[in-house]
């Protein structure tokens, strides 16, 4: 089946734009609410989920804006899923913006699983 693009969308108010590129972008960062383990060669990172790994490779970047990785798996080039900063201009908070991509069938429950991790992000982050 067919996967479709989505867009969601988190605030952190009282977050820097700077910590929150760290834990979108680094390996620790990332390990620390992401998955379980990550390590990066170069453009290349795995992730580790308890006895699952995969790998994506970063295919876009401009440092304290976006993140774009691409599943090393995924048959599809045209896939990819994102991390994008935005700072709120009217309350001083930073907007996290995530686009994956997922079919009809999971999308809601791939929604889910964002917002579950983003959760643990904002723990980590002492919010």
């Amino acid at each position: 089946m067919k996967k479709e693009k989505f867009h969601i969308e988190f605030i952190f108010d009282k977050a820097s734009k700077s910590s929150l590129w760290e834990h979108i972008s680094t390996a620790s960062g990332l390990a620390g609410w992401f998955a379980d383990s990550v390590v990066v060669d170069g453009k290349l990172f795995t992730f580790q989920w308890k006895n699952y790994f995969n790998e994506a490779e970063v295919v876009g970047i401009n440092p304290y804006n976006y993140i774009r990785f691409h599943w090393l798996e995924d048959e599809s080039s045209a896939t990819f899923f994102e991390f994008r900063l935005q700072k709120i201009e009217l309350t001083g908070g930073i907007m996290l913006e995530i686009t994956d991509f997922a079919e009809e069938s999971e999308r809601e429950d791939a929604v889910a699983l964002w917002e579950t991790q983003i959760k643990t992000l904002k723990r980590t982050l002492g919010f």
